[in-house]
């Protein structure tokens, strides 16, 4: 006898009933992902999907990458926890790994479980280090669903409240193609930001812990700076004696092709005091992190522990994702993979004004949609054509102002093959959600 199917709407009853509100799900009908094996995946009806989101850019290089799951596998065998009270051969191993490719000298790891906690703990060291809760963010930012994080998220969709715990400046700069500088050339642009920096610090009282900024806003609709930007803006932080935080959470590990981290894409002047990591590292396992100087990261008195944070089966799988990376050289491969899929994503865009723009870079893409004939977000046309690519077998996410772009970051393994097929079902589902008339390149 065939066991019955799994009844995808009665999970969904369940979930609304046991769970909030406001934990957002995609799609009319929410489908539950059962397996995955390279960039597919299957729900519980058996349908097969190409992941051009990686778990929210979580799975980095593949679903069910032998080597990570052979070495979670062989670690549980041994030794699943044993908290930071006890030394561990794994944790001390990925952090010797991270604090040589961050860039950042005579570096200390300090391994959490999310990017939230990671911010979170960037913020108390830079708050510590500098006597000061002063913080200056970018608009447009997200870092995170803590109280802290919340307060430095300069993205009104993922500020739920505006109390807080920090006094938070947000800056010009991570929004390219909108806002009063737009029409400015790069070097107009960045002299533009830096002055209001500048005007931004001369009216502040007392100093300014840190700048916390994403190289590329990621939940902010895949925004790209000009090259350049932060390092200007580091000048002027030097100045003040302010830190910079670089939030690598999305954008580390290679994912925008050209660079390993996104600092170095504006590092005329050296790395950032402080670097935030999750998400990709642990390929689905729960890592996050920061990296901070010695005398940054050891300015805090007082005791502290993490029960998860560096946990070993955790570490294990991190290594393991770490190794095949840079042993397959999954940079260069999002660097050319991504650079075809971005350039054919643009011509599939070309004929089509409710399309605004196609950004990013390496596998890290985001597609802007407005209402045709205006400049005003469109967040309907997105929703019906994440539907309608789901619908087609491809899944993406939604993200910049009030969710009106699609973003796309697929697993860094992806094949020239998959990129070209993703592409052709989002010209399918862009085709669908904007009726006949939408004339496809």
């Amino acid at each position: 006898m065939t066991p019955a199917a799994p009844d995808r709407t009665g999970l969904h009853a369940r979930h609304q009933a046991v769970l909030p509100s406001w934990l957002t799900l995609y799609y009319d009908r929410p489908i539950e992902l059962t397996h995955g094996e390279g960039r597919y995946v299957w729900d519980s009806e058996g349908n097969r999907y190409l992941d051009f989101f990686g778990g929210i850019l979580t799975t980095m290089t593949a679903h069910a990458l032998p080597e990570v799951t052979r070495a979670i596998s062989k670690q549980a065998a041994r030794i699943i926890h044993t908290s930071t009270l006890y030394l561990s051969r794994p944790m001390v191993e990925l952090a010797e790994r991270v604090a040589a490719l961050s860039g950042i000298p005579d570096a200390r790891v300090f391994f959490t479980t999310s990017g939230t906690e990671a911010n979170d703990a960037a913020l108390l060291l830079a708050t510590t280090y500098r006597r000061s809760n002063q913080i200056l963010a970018m608009r447009n930012s997200y870092h995170g669903r803590s109280f802290p994080a919340i307060a430095v998220t300069g993205n009104q969709s993922w500020s739920p409240t505006s109390f807080s715990p920090l006094q938070t400046l947000y800056v010009h700069g991570g929004v390219r193609t909108r806002g009063p500088y737009a029409a400015l050339n790069d070097r107009d642009y960045i002299a533009a930001c830096v002055a209001d920096l500048e005007d931004m610090l001369q009216q502040t009282a007392g100093g300014v812990a840190a700048l916390i900024a994403e190289p590329i806003q990621g939940v902010g609709g895949v925004t790209v700076p000009p090259d350049g930007l932060y390092a200007a803006f580091r000048d002027v932080l030097t100045r003040h004696g302010i830190l910079w935080i670089s939030d690598e959470v999305q954008t580390g590990w290679g994912r925008t092709g050209d660079h390993f981290w996104g600092w170095q894409a504006h590092a005329d002047n050296g790395p950032p005091d402080l670097l935030t990591f999750a998400k990709g590292i642990g390929n689905g396992m729960s890592i996050g992190g920061v990296v901070a100087r010695a005398e940054v990261m050891n300015s805090l008195t007082a005791n502290s522990i993490s029960t998860f944070g560096g946990s070993p089966v955790t570490m294990a799988a991190g290594l393991a994702n770490l190794n095949y990376l840079l042993e397959h050289d999954l940079q260069g491969n999002a660097r050319r993979v991504g650079g075809l899929l971005i350039e054919r994503l643009r011509a599939v865009a070309a004929g089509l004004d409710a399309v605004r723009e196609v950004r990013g870079r390496g596998l890290m893409i985001g597609v802007e949609l407005v209402r045709p004939g205006t400049d005003v977000p469109a967040p309907e046309t997105a929703t019906l054509v994440v539907e309608a690519a789901r619908e087609r077998g491809l899944l993406v996410g939604k993200g910049g102002r009030s969710g009106a772009s699609l973003r796309i970051a697929p697993p860094m393994t992806l094949t020239v093959g998959e990129a070209e097929e993703g592409a052709d079902i989002l010209s399918a589902a862009l085709s669908a959600a904007l009726g006949p008339s939408a004339a496809l390149a």
